[in-house]
């Protein structure tokens, strides 16, 4: 057992000149999940789990209110999930997910960041397949059998588990992030997760040096900067 995981998902930085972003991205994912789902969190676990991430990550909550009220309206943006695969500095591999109202506008924007980064955009499954979609939730305790075991009573189909520094980490198909959650919540209500979502785990990573780190720094400047972008996955391990 054990994959050693490190969440390797360029996230966006909580500066103050970024604020703006991190919120508009919460905004744009929130409406998306209470347009398609309902705009009750109580009736759609995804939504609600959405949310918890969002304020974990100090969003403010009328942020988080005006996305859902503006879910529940008629009509409103047709955004539509846009996935890009591409070939970083070093040989390092990328996942760039992101959510737009104009793809033709999307797939320029990301094509540039990759070329003005000497990088290269791939074809779609050329990166994918290196990568596990994996359910992932990890909180401080060495509990691990434990959580196995209340997991597995639950039902819920857990692929991995390990227990390193004082954290456990639980690994499940994506699939089944619902039942991951609901279950840990109702076995171990004291315990505040503090990660829990559905991510790409690399299979194998990619340590970077010289420089490839200030290459592979600048694709995720850009790629921060384009305003449909919401994650971006990777395997390369940068020095410290």
């Amino acid at each position: 057992m054990g994959r050693s995981f490190e969440n390797r998902k360029h996230s966006i930085a909580k500066t103050a000149a970024q604020k703006s972003k991190l919120y508009s991205k919460y905004g744009k994912q929130l409406y998306v999940c209470a347009k398609n789902g309902v705009p009750d969190p109580e009736g759609n676990p995804s939504l609600k789990n959405l949310i918890e991430k969002a304020k974990r990550e100090q969003v403010p909550a009328h942020v988080i209110d005006k996305a859902i009220e503006k879910a529940k309206g008629v009509g409103g943006e047709d955004y539509t999930p846009s996935r890009y695969e591409g070939y970083g500095p070093g040989g390092s591999s990328i996942i760039v997910d992101c959510l737009t109202d104009n793809p033709n506008r999307t797939i320029t924007d990301v094509r540039n960041c990759f070329t003005r980064a000497n990088s290269k955009l791939g074809a779609s499954g050329s990166v994918v397949c290196f990568f596990d979609h994996l359910a992932v939730l990890s909180f401080p305790g060495e509990n691990d059998d434990e959580v196995l075991e209340a997991m597995l009573e639950a039902g819920v189909d857990v692929e991995d588990v390990e227990c390193e520094n004082g954290r456990v980490t639980l690994f499940a198909p994506a699939s089944e992030f619902n039942n991951l959650s609901q279950a840990f919540r109702q076995s171990f209500p004291e315990i505040e997760p503090e990660v829990l979502e559905i991510t790409f785990v690399a299979q194998s990573n990619v340590t970077l040096e010289g420089d490839d780190v200030s290459g592979f720094e600048k694709l995720m400047e850009l790629l921060e900067d384009c305003g449909d972008v919401q994650d971006v996955y990777h395997n390369a391990i940068l020095p410290d």
